[in-house]
Formats: C-alpha cells, structure tokens, sequence
C-alpha cells in the first residue's frame, strides 16, 4: 500500500528531476558533466582528494556521552573514510528550546535528529530542504531504509526527513520471579491476575523481611498504565487505532471508563508505587532494582544490562527478573503499543545547506556510507578486532567496544536483530518481539492548522492523572471530553486523523 504510495512520488520527482538538475543539481558541475540521471555518485577515491569539510550533527545523546580524543574511533574512521570533521553536538537541558534558538539565529547545523513535529513546524516555514530531488543521489539510504520508510519523513507530500530503519518494541512487565516463588504464585496472564500478584507483593511480605515496605508496580509516570489500557484494546494518551475493525481515538474508546476504573481500584488498594508520577530518568529502576517493587514496566535493554543486573543481585543475590507475556483482558490479549507510522529517529537537513554544494555532496556521502554494509557494521558495531570478534557465526563484543563506540552514529538505524543479539541475550529479545501490541498510526500524522498539540496534551495528562488518582470522579469524563473537543479544539485532530490515513490508505472505511 504504502509502497504503491512512494513509488507514484517517486515517479513524478523522478520525472521532474531533468529541469531540476538541468544547472548545478547541487554538485557544482555544468550540465554537460551531469547527464540524465544526475551526476554519478563519489567513490571513496574522489572524496579522499577532495577539501576535507566540517559537518555538524546535532543529535540526542540520551544522558551518553562521547569518547573524547582518540577514543572517538568512529569519528576517527568516518573522518579517514569520508575526509570529513565531523562533530556531534548533543541535546542538552530543553531539547526543543535549543534547536529553536539555533534555528531562529540562523546557526544551523548540517545534519538535524529532529521530531516528526519539529519537521512538519520548519518545513512549512521553508527552514528545511526538500530532499525529493536529490533521491537519486542516496539511493543506498533509500535501499538500506526501504521505500516505504520514506513516507514517514514526508511533509505535504515531499521528504524532508531521513528516517532511521524500523526497530522492534523493547517493553514488557518485568517481574520478580524469587518473589513469586516466595509467595507460591505463577506469573500473571490474565488483567485478574495481574492485579492480584500486585496484591501479594504489597500486603505478603515476599522479600521475607518482615516489613510492609513493597509495591507490586513501578514505572515512570502514567507510561506505568500502558500495559492495561492495551488490555481493554487501547493505545496510550492521545493515540490512534483500529478496533472492531472502526478508526478508534484513546479518549474516544467505548472501554476508557472501564480500563480507568481498574487502575483506579489498583491505586486505591496502594498496590502501585506511590511516587510514579514524580519518576523520571531511572529512578523506577532503583525502586525495582533496591526491592522495593516487584514489577515494573520498562525495557529489556535496560533489564539486562550488567551493571542493573549487579545492582539488584546485591540488594538480594537471589533476585530474578523474568518477562511477563502480554495480559489477556477485556480487549484482548497486548502489552502496551507500538506505532506503525513512527521511525526511531529522523534526520533533517537544514535549506541553507544548499548554497554550499561541496557540504551537501560530502553529507550525501556520509550517509550513504553509513547505510552502506561496511559503514553501517562500523556505526552499529565498530571495528572488526578491536571492539567486536566473530565467534560461531555471532558478533562477540570486547571491553573497548563500551569505552569506544555509541550509538549517536548510527544515523540511518542499523540491522536491528543482528546489533541487538551482540549485546542482550537472545531470549529477551525474541520475547518483546513477538509480545503482540496495539499498533497505533500517530506517526503518519501531521498537525492540523488551528490545533495546539502542546496545550492539548499537557490538559489530556492532567485530567487524565485526576481521574486516575480519583481528584476527579468518572462521572465528570463527558464533561472532560467536551472542554478538549471543543476549549482545546480536539475535534480538528480527531478529522484531520482520519482524513490523513484515509488518503495514506492506512484505513479504508
């Protein structure tokens, strides 16, 4: 579907993009050296002779940090490679804000991770280039991404923004599986069972210290909830999906009422952390990890890394943490969301950019080689015999490989499967991958003119919290839909959405 989509694009960009390049095209030559199709690619031997040109890339670090000097060995590499300087300048404090102020000042970076809503705000004020004519020119990103990738970055039909290769979701419950031996219980499958596990670890003392001090769940803010509102069929705040075979929104759902009284109950019955909605970073972690919650929503990678691992073992060196499967309730059978339309991450480039040929040209070579197989393994993985060996078939990690390599090159993604099986044990993996979810179309979707996502979300959570935490009774819900339909002007939302997805023909009806 979406294929059939982006090749129609691609066919007219495709046929338009002879006028296009009639001059430059973006690579400085005269016509008569560009042809038809554009000009041909570099080699890797045309970029070691030409000016070694400085890039900056602005990106999330996610709370990393890089390798300074020489223990930058991928810059090193990507800079021998592509005669670049390349320099990463990470999000710091307000993301946002930052890039704003970059923007607004005109000092913009040369290649941007940005939101799908940062992207649509610059490229309707003419602040992006329009990457639609230079496709021919990153024809491994678009092999590497895959075509239908590429409507994730769109904006009004034209692609602004690189997505990054799909992922797979990471998040489960986790629970404390000593503790249930403790207790002589199974793990929870069931939305009835899960409530009553919560129950044991808060009211039976399951670490056997004789002290009322656990909680059956922890997790980060109202995220906490995601696992139950899938079991009533739903997505998370604000999202899109199908149900009952009808274009379903999460505070339109038929079953909200029902999935908000039972986590009310949860609340009400103190099973669940009492501090999730001041958690942030990784203190729900610490509150798993020190024994002090025997259940928490949260990721595998995070779950199994050693130095978590090591932390739980010496609070009690019996601890085990296990995956729980998806909870079967009145929606069926799903562990929280996973949405279809978004990408891990989207790289923009700043217009500006285009009044400087030779930097496009070197970008466009920067990202091809990272989509490339041997860019992307030294992106995703490093260099073959200093950070990762090959033993039975399998990508072994070293010790430089943590001191060395991060994550914040890998800008088009990287083999998903393949990166994750070098660094997480197999099972878990394989686990959260094969959890079914509530697929959710929120990253197809533009904001619509007159609607202010901002004001709206930060009203949906706090009323949302209100209810759950019974500041607010049920009763009043109607009352709270028609303030966000109407003061909050939701309804804009709720039309453009399925105009949208009727036109990407994500839904038919």
């Amino acid at each position: 579907m979406e294929n059939k989509k982006m090749t129609a694009l691609l066919f007219t960009f495709t046929f338009t993009l002879g006028t296009i390049l009639a001059g430059c095209g973006g690579s400085g030559k005269p016509a008569s050296e560009v042809g038809e199709t554009g000009p041909t690619p570099k080699t890797s031997d045309t970029v070691q002779t030409a000016e070694r040109i400085k890039i900056e890339i602005m990106t999330d670090g996610a709370g990393s940090k890089l390798p300074e000097g020489e223990n930058d060995r991928i810059k090193m590499k990507l800079d021998e490679k592509l005669n670049t300087d390349l320099r990463l300048t990470l999000f710091g404090g307000d993301p946002a804000n930052q890039l704003n102020l970059r923007m607004a000042g005109g000092d913009y970076p040369d290649l941007i991770n940005i939101t799908r809503l940062q992207m649509q705000e610059y490229a309707k004020k003419g602040l992006l280039l329009d990457l639609t004519p230079y496709m021919d020119k990153l024809t491994q990103v678009r092999e590497f991404i895959g075509e239908d990738s590429l409507i994730k970055g769109t904006v009004d039909g034209k692609i602004y923004a690189l997505p990054k290769r799909a992922s797979i979701p990471f998040f489960n419950i986790w629970i404390r599986k000593d503790w249930l031996d403790n207790l002589k219980l199974e793990v929870p499958t069931t939305l009835e069972e899960f409530y009553n596990v919560a129950k044991a670890f808060t009211e039976q003392d399951p670490d056997g210290n004789g002290k009322k001090d656990t909680y059956g769940l922890t997790g980060v803010r109202l995220g906490t909830f995601d696992p139950i509102f899938s079991a009533f069929g739903m997505g998370t705040l604000d999202t899109f999906y199908m149900k009952n075979g009808t274009l379903t929104n999460f505070f339109m759902d038929p079953d909200m009422k029902e999935a908000l009284k039972f986590i009310n109950e949860m609340i009400n019955a103190g099973v669940v952390d009492p501090d999730i909605l001041a958690n942030t970073g990784t203190q729900h972690e610490k509150n798993a990890f020190q024994g002090k919650a025997g259940m928490i929503w949260n990721g595998f990678p995070r779950m199994t890394l050693a130095a978590n691992v090591e932390e739980s073992k010496a609070v009690n060196p019996d601890a085990e943490w296990v995956q729980v499967p998806a909870l079967k309730g009145p929606g069926g059978q799903y562990a929280g969301h996973w949405d279809t339309g978004v990408a891990p991450g989207l790289h923009v480039i700043p217009k500006a950019i285009e009044k400087d040929p030779a930097k496009l040209e070197r970008l466009f070579d920067l990202l091809n080689y990272v989509a490339s197989p041997e860019g992307n393994s030294l992106v995703a993985h490093g260099e073959e015999g200093r950070h990762w060996n090959r033993e039975n078939g399998k990508i072994v990690r070293t010790e430089l490989r943590a001191k060395e390599v991060v994550f914040m090159y890998q800008l088009l993604g990287r083999n998903e499967m393949e990166y994750l099986e070098s660094g997480y044990p197999k099972e878990a993996i394989e686990f959260s991958a094969n959890t079914p979810r509530v697929e959710i179309f929120n990253g197809y979707l533009d904001i619509p003119d007159g609607y202010n996502p901002a004001d709206a979300y930060r009203f949906m959570e706090e009323e949302k919290a209100k209810f759950i935490y019974g500041k607010r009774p049920i009763s009043e819900y109607d009352d709270f839909l028609e303030k966000l339909l109407t003061t909050f002007k939701y309804q804009l939302m709720l039309d453009s959405a399925e105009k949208q997805l009727k036109e990407l023909e994500i839904i038919k009806n």
